[in-house]
């Protein structure tokens, strides 16, 4: 599964809280999927796209 942070985050950082292997803060203080969603981390995955406040994230696959 892939994960994608689109434009708009807010650095809420709910993601980050989520699923730390999957997102990160980058330079500019925005939230990054920096890797490919593990099976075993597919459903912390799906439970940081759902805490997203504005809705940004988006997982394919």
């Amino acid at each position: 599964m892939k994960a994608q942070v689109e434009d708009g985050c807010v650095a809420c950082g709910a993601c980050v809280a989520a699923c730390p292997e999957v997102f990160r803060f980058n330079d500019d203080g925005e939230a990054e999927a920096y890797a490919e969603v593990a099976p075993e981390y597919e459903y912390a995955a799906e439970e940081a796209r759902d805490a997203c406040p504005v809705s940004v994230i988006s997982l394919e696959g």
